[in-house]
């Protein structure tokens, strides 16, 4: 009966538009008055509790990563690679979109950070081209959702610490597939592009693509460094959060240089409204 009345509240909170958060406490407070508990002390001090935890400090870590390499050059880099090795095939875009898809996801681990920053570069680029916008936004979405797969994987985090789940483990469980998912967006873009006969951008030279590996090489240590910590017990998810946050931050500002102090804090402040919508979702 109590399971009945939470679903029923949960959907139709949930169909009025409710965030998923507030229809959470909401289910959570209409159960709680159903079973005459009314002390509100219980609501914080549960959702206190749902987000204390060490292991969870990895999200804030990842999202401000995130911010860091996108603000830092990072993101571009990856672009520029892609293109310099794939771009010459018809529909090259789209590769280039799902492959710096799958590298910005074994960066940051944030779906909506890492389609954003893809948007933003290649959606003008497919329009200029002559890409159906729609399809083209459906393309990077559908990149955008490797990133809870590839590690280092918010989703995996929260999974671990709710399920009392190795997150290590989840993490190198994902390399695989989030690889597959990659390859089989491209499969299904190889025949839309061949279909719709896409636009072919210029075949760049052997020279060029070095150059351009030579130049996202920092970007791409990244995950190697954060994989090979994991693996041989060096540093936990957590630690590794943290790694990931100096190591992009001390890229963007030293290596890249397109990082300023001033900078820091508008980053800072974006990836901690970031984080709160996560925490709010797993307190609640």
């Amino acid at each position: 009966m109590t399971l009945a009345i939470y679903i029923v509240v949960l959907l139709a909170l949930v169909a009025i538009g409710t965030p998923i958060s507030f229809a959470l406490l909401g289910c959570a407070l209409a159960l709680m008055f159903y079973l005459g508990m009314n002390d509100p002390q219980i609501v914080v001090q549960s959702m206190w509790d749902g987000a204390n935890s060490f292991p969870l400090l990895a999200v804030p870590f990842f999202m401000l990563a995130g911010e860091f390499m996108n603000a830092g050059g990072m993101t571009r880099r990856i672009i520029r690679l892609a293109m310099a090795w794939v771009g010459h095939i018809p529909g090259g875009l789209g590769y280039v979109a799902v492959i710096a898809a799958v590298i910005m996801a074994s960066l940051s681990g944030s779906a909506a950070a890492d389609t954003a920053a893809l948007a933003a570069v290649l959606l003008p680029m497919m329009r200029s081209a002559g890409y159906d916008m729609p399809r083209s936004g459906g393309l990077i979405a559908s990149g955008g959702i490797i990133a809870p797969v590839i590690p280092p994987s918010i989703a995996m985090i929260l999974l671990g610490v709710t399920g009392q789940v190795s997150i290590a483990k989840l993490f190198l469980a994902g390399i695989v597939p989030g690889i597959l998912m990659g390859i089989a967006i491209m499969g299904t873009w190889y025949v839309v592009a061949r279909r719709d006969k896409l636009a072919v951008e210029p075949r760049m030279s052997w020279r060029v693509r070095f150059t351009e590996t030579r130049k996202a090489f920092w970007a791409l240590l990244l995950p190697v460094v954060i994989i090979g910590g994991l693996k041989t017990g060096f540093f936990t998810p957590t630690e590794a959060a943290i790694i990931a946050a100096w190591y992009s931050l001390f890229v963007g500002i030293f290596v890249y240089r397109e990082i300023r102090l001033a900078n820091l804090y508008g980053l800072i402040l974006a990836a901690a409204k970031t984080t709160a919508v996560v925490m709010l979702l797993v307190a609640a």
